[in-house]
């Protein structure tokens, strides 16, 4: 396969099998350590319909189910955008770096959730002790070096590519994996400062729409990730000599969206 070729494939054209092998191809340990998290996720789902256990009135299993979800999503896109790296850059130690960075991030951010559900403990907000204080403090560390990554993985991506001039959705890969990194490590040191309400939320998500819940937007941040550039193939498919003034005007609805949630999220006293 050609890197021409390979460059321009999406999911979309792709069947479940040749998506799989696609994604190992681009890179293989991040597309192994999703499907570990998806795998995690079928004993957690288990545990959440026979442990009856509640935090703040939520099963205490559903943090670790989201984060394993939305860990494996993560790392799966990350692995699809590696494909534009040629594929001398994807094994450079850098981008070696940049792989194994969010692995172990992640990995641990996890499992110390995962094990501080089993013995019906916080993991966030936990203050109980200089450990759990500690703990607390290397969570949010993680994070800013998971999401880091993706800043990394832009000027990767930025200075390698070998598509010149660089296509539309190229460029929105690059906004989405910069606005990730930019928007998702501000929310979440605003979330760390302010402890989310109690109580169950939207189903699924957990969001209270009421205000004072960052959650929305630091879940506006992260996606960047997936949300800008699936808005940049669109607009690349559709809309032709449009589409770069097209990705202006979606990134900066993105970010004023975000900043209109971020803002309500904050207490209302403010």
């Amino acid at each position: 396969m050609t890197a021409n070729t390979l460059q321009i494939l999406t999911p979309s054209t792709l069947g479940p099998r040749d998506l799989l092998n696609e994604l190992l191809n681009r890179e293989r340990v991040l597309t192994l350590y999703a499907l570990l998290m998806l795998a995690a996720m079928i004993p957690t789902l288990v545990l959440a319909v026979v442990d009856e256990r509640t935090l703040r009135e939520v099963g205490i299993w559903a943090k670790p189910l989201k984060f394993m979800a939305s860990t494996a999503l993560f790392a799966l896109t990350t692995a699809w955008f590696m494909g534009l790296l040629p594929q001398a850059r994807r094994n450079a130690p850098v981008s070696r770096a940049v792989v194994w960075t969010l692995v172990w991030t992640s990995l641990f951010e996890v499992a110390y959730i995962s094990l501080q559900a089993a013995l019906g403990a916080p993991s966030h907000y936990n203050f109980a002790d200089p450990f759990h204080a500690a703990m607390f403090a290397l969570m949010g560390l993680a994070a800013v070096l998971l999401t880091g990554t993706q800043g990394v993985l832009a000027w990767l991506i930025y200075r390698h590519c070998v598509q010149r001039p660089l296509p539309v959705a190229t460029k929105a890969v690059l906004a989405g994996l910069v606005l990730t990194f930019v928007l998702s490590t501000v929310s979440g040191f605003m979330l760390g400062g302010q402890q989310p309400p109690a109580g169950s939320g939207l189903p699924i998500a957990g969001w209270h729409l009421g205000g004072g819940d960052l959650r929305p937007a630091h879940f506006v941040g992260v996606h960047a990730q997936q949300l800008i550039p699936l808005a940049g193939l669109l607009l690349q498919r559709h809309l032709s000599v449009f589409a770069a003034p097209g990705l202006w005007l979606v990134t900066g609805a993105y970010v004023a969206g975000w900043v209109l949630l971020a803002r309500f999220g904050m207490p209302v006293a403010l």
